[in-house]
């Protein structure tokens, strides 16, 4: 009995091409005339001038269609923004950082030829726990005195030995090599994971003895060469790299060829990588099938196989058992002889060597080969001007006397102003298919990452039509596509929000949301969020490349210098996405021109909160703002009786320079400068949250102002933020705001994140001198036989400011909270720690956020060096932190339509005042 598939689903395919379609859209077009008009329209045929209006306007949609059908490669075509610029490429966007053993064998092996194959192997660190005490060590004997049953061991997981297979003799290089392994490991070393030694691969050598029979025309130099060969790939076998067009003939897909890390030198079948093991066994069956498949090859009359130390004194055996972490090779005492018939064959030994070289030479040289084709080439398309637009009056019969020829001279007042009318009635439908036609032009724009388009809706001026300037305004006339995509659309286009509904679309073809967080950001910021969060979009799409493939990446701390530990981007792949996810805003990257996250000092952060009369009892409180040059930019206007109000002003101050647009200061400046040019004097003038004055000595300054009050102007709450410099002409102050709104919403920020890997914090057992030099456990966490503690393996802690705008709001800190933690790899455990206050906003010596910088930067500066002096102190900082709650007040019981907000929540809030 055959079943019903209630599945809903949608095809894959759901165009239609009715709008290449002439006859259709006839017919549409009737049916709409019909439904509409049928009571005064009746004749549809041909002859009608309706009619032939429908159907010029049938054709030019076709026009539209035909082309909006043109392969997507001409249409994202353009010499000012090359195709290449508007995508990732497949090498940019689908490798990842080495996650696998198998990625970091791909990375390891491609450093150098002479590093043939390589193996990570897990290994541990035991440690002991002394659960009387409380205390943990890397030896045993720190806890001699305590009995047995007090003490629990554990491991540190998360290291690895890298076992090496070299093809190189020479010591010194070796040594080279080695530490190049380990740069690269470290350079792309995982979240939680280090390394701890690089050795070689231990030789077991054994012999081969064999005598061979020839084919008469068989080279027996280059059949003993080819032996050679062919037995030392067996017996250590290297990896081969393939070309991109090799991969593809192995039959993998794009996708799977560019799984994993991209490499340098070529692809690596994953397959054949995970088979070349180091052999546990020889076979002599193994070896007679290699042999007898060399062409010239006739016949083995005789062979055997054993290990070197014991051929003197033992027979031939089939398989030898070749040890842990050692590979078979064939020593010196290995011979093959050769005969042809019944008369032996002399070797000489120098040619047979000049061949296995040779054959050794055209393998590196195919290998070369293969990194000459890695990239997957973006198809290019052909430029077309998909905009070209002429007037739809112009299919018109000559009779109409709308197309270019027009009418005679002769024709009547009465003639010339009917097809004047005419031309206007089709003007309506030629703009708006002439705007069709520059949309489409413009879709390589609108979907491109580095999209940075004004408007979302576009237009352009009827060119062909003849008479155009007796039917439209001057103010048409006069204006380019900006002013036209202006003048036309200005109440249609909300750019903000159209623009954030198409990185939306991008976004999610990542798979990858930001809906709660817009929600959020509304709340917090309101209207002027569209524009926040839109940046915040942009960012992340243009640094997806980055946020996606090195999400779990760690940072490098092996032999770096000081600039590469403290204000860089070398960073924890995870800063990078939770900084992504979370709208922090980064700094610019000289060298990618791409913005990113940075570990730098936050408490200090462009805000200062000082009393401006030390001494003074009561202590007063002001805040300014200092930029990337630490000069003053913005100040309060009054003094705050506590510091929590004076941050609260500065936030509201700051909200209102967000909700002022660019636009806005460029229009209202043209027409001061149009003002001026006129003879009219100055006024001042309120823009937006801005206002501009003039002083008595004609110079000019300006103030943020809290638009509620504009009006008010003896409202002391007018004014919310001065800047106290004076400029010589509104030309200056008009780029003294700019800088102002653009550091705003490029630059500022107090926000910032550290996250600290507890594996980077496990001693030297060697080097250590007390207990300190060991991370804090509890002794209730020794109870029980499944689970002791081990504050070291996959263990992270994440540290925020907790005392930022969107920091302190408890839903914003949920939010984030639930963000880091489902982008924490699942085998890693982390603590979220909201610290921390200011610089000068407390003493120094209880801002715990002060003090976990200085000692982060500390021990970071000792760890590439491989010291350990600063480790105590950094493990006591980052004991010590403490979460900061905002501030809230007791809820009044008997007044139950008292209003929640700001009220004590268990668990989230601090009571008093700071």
């Amino acid at each position: 009995m055959s079943t019903v598939n209630q599945h809903i689903s949608i095809p894959k395919n759901v165009s239609s091409n009715d709008d290449m379609s002439f006859d259709f859209l006839r017919k549409k077009g009737i049916e709409y005339i019909e439904s509409l008009g049928s009571h005064f329209w009746t004749d549809y045929n041909t002859h009608d001038p309706g009619i032939t209006i429908l159907e010029v306007l049938c054709y030019a949609i076709t026009d539209l269609g035909m082309r909006i059908n043109l392969p997507i490669e001409d249409l994202l075509s353009n010499n000012s923004n090359p195709i290449e610029e508007q995508f990732f490429t497949a090498a940019e966007i689908l490798p990842m950082q080495a996650v696998t053993t198998l990625d970091y064998r791909k990375i390891l092996i491609d450093i150098d030829p002479r590093i043939k194959n390589c193996w990570l192997q897990k290994t541990t660190k035991k440690l002991f726990i002394n659960c009387k005490e409380a205390r943990i060590s890397l030896k045993k004997e720190d806890f001699a005195g305590t009995l047995d049953t007090f003490i629990k061991e554990s491991e540190i997981k998360g290291y690895y030995n890298i076992l090496v297979d070299f093809d190189e003799n020479d010591l010194a290089q070796k040594l080279l090599l080695k530490a190049k392994i380990i740069e690269k490991f470290h350079a792309n070393r995982n979240l939680c994971e280090d390394v701890l030694e690089v050795r070689e691969v231990e030789i077991q050598p054994i012999a081969v003895c064999a005598l061979i029979e020839l084919d008469p025309e068989a080279n027996e130099e280059y059949v003993h060469a080819l032996i050679t060969f062919e037995l030392e790939k067996y017996l250590s076998p290297g990896v081969t790299y393939y070309s991109l067009a090799e991969m593809f003939e192995k039959g993998f897909s794009s996708d799977q060829i560019f799984e994993g890390p991209l490499l340098e030198k070529g692809f690596i079948d994953t397959e054949e990588l995970e088979n070349s093991s180091l052999r546990t066994e020889v076979r002599l069956s193994d070896i007679m099938q290699i042999i007898m498949n060399i062409d010239g090859v006739s016949v083995i009359k005789e062979i055997a196989l054993n290990n070197c130390e014991a051929i003197e004194t033992e027979g031939s055996v089939w398989n030898i058992c070749i040890p842990a972490n050692k590979k078979p090779s064939l020593c010196k005492k290995s011979t093959l002889n050769f005969s042809k018939g019944v008369l032996p064959v002399t070797v000489n030994k120098v040619k047979a060597k000049k061949y296995l070289e040779e054959l050794k030479e055209d393998l590196a040289y195919s290998q070369q080969n293969a990194a000459k084709n890695k990239e997957l080439q973006i198809p290019q398309g052909k430029i077309t001007a998909a905009d070209f637009y002429t007037s739809i009056t112009n299919n018109f019969p000559e009779n109409y006397g709308i197309g270019e020829t027009g009418l005679s001279e002769s024709a009547s007042v009465e003639r010339k102003a009917k097809a004047k009318q005419l031309k206007g009635y089709l003007l309506f439908f030629d703009q708006i298919l002439a705007s069709y036609f520059k949309h489409l032009s413009n879709v390589k724009e609108l979907l491109s990452i580095n999209s940075n388009l004004e408007n979302t809706y576009f237009t352009q001026a009827i060119a062909d039509m003849s008479g155009f300037e007796e039917i439209v305004n001057e103010a048409y006339l006069s204006s380019n596509e900006e002013k036209l995509d202006e003048l036309l659309f200005s109440d249609l286009d909300d750019s903000t929000k159209r623009q954030n509904q198409i990185k939306d679309h991008l976004i999610a073809r990542f798979a990858e949301r930001f809906a709660e967080y817009t929600f959020l950001m509304k709340s917090l910021y309101g209207a002027s969020s569209d524009e926040i969060v839109l940046q915040n979009k942009s960012d992340f799409l243009i640094n997806y490349d980055t946020i996606s493939s090195k999400r779990g990446s760690g940072f490098n701390y092996f032999n770096q210098p000081v600039s590469n530990l403290w204000n860089t981007f070398n960073v924890t792949g995870l800063e990078n996405r939770i900084a992504g996810l979370l709208g922090i805003k980064g700094d610019k990257n000289p060298v990618t021109g791409k913005r990113g996250i940075k570990r730098k000092d936050i408490s200090g952060l462009f805000v200062q909160l000082y009393d401006p009369s030390p001494g003074v009892v009561p202590n007063l409180f002001r805040w300014r703002i200092r930029n990337t040059a630490n000069e003053i930019i913005l100040t309060a206007t009054v003094d705050y009786e506590n510091q929590l109000i004076a941050i609260k002003e500065m936030y509201f101050s700051i909200l209102k320079i967000y909700e002022t647009s660019e636009k806005e200061i460029e229009l209202a400046f043209d027409k001061l400068f149009k003002n001026r040019a006129n003879g009219i004097a100055f006024k001042d003038t309120v823009i937006d949250t801005f206002e501009v004055i003039e002083s008595d000595t004609h110079q000019y300054s300006f103030h943020i102002i809290n638009p509620e009050f504009v009006d008010d102007l003896s409202n002391t709450d007018r004014i919310i933020a001065r800047q106290y410099e004076l400029y010589e002409t509104l030309e200056e102050v008009k780029t003294a705001m700019l800088d102002l709104l653009i550091f705003f919403k490029e630059e500022f920020s107090d926000e910032g994140v550290f996250l600290v890997e507890h594996i980077l914090l496990v001693p030297n057992p060697n080097e250590v001198i007390d207990a300190t030099y060991y991370m804090p456990i509890c002794a209730d966490d020794c109870s029980g036989d499944c689970c002791v503690p081990n504050p070291y393996s996959f263990k992270i802690s994440v540290v925020l400011p907790g005392y930022t705008y969107r920091f302190a709001d408890v839903d914003f800190r949920n939010f984030a909270e639930n963000v880091i933690r489902q982008e924490i790899p699942s085998h890693i455990l982390g603590k979220i720690c909201w610290i921390g206050y200011r610089k000068d906003q407390i003493t120094p010596k209880d801002n715990d956020l002060l003090d976990f910088e200085t000692d982060f930067k500390k021990f970071l500066l000792d760890k590439t060096q491989n010291k350990q002096d600063a480790l105590p102190k950094f493990i006591k900082s980052l004991s010590k932190l403490n979460a900061v709650y905002p501030t809230g007040t007791l809820y009044n019981c008997v007044d139950e339509e008292e209003d929640i907000s700001g009220k004590i929540v268990l668990g989230r809030t601090n009571l008093g005042t700071i």
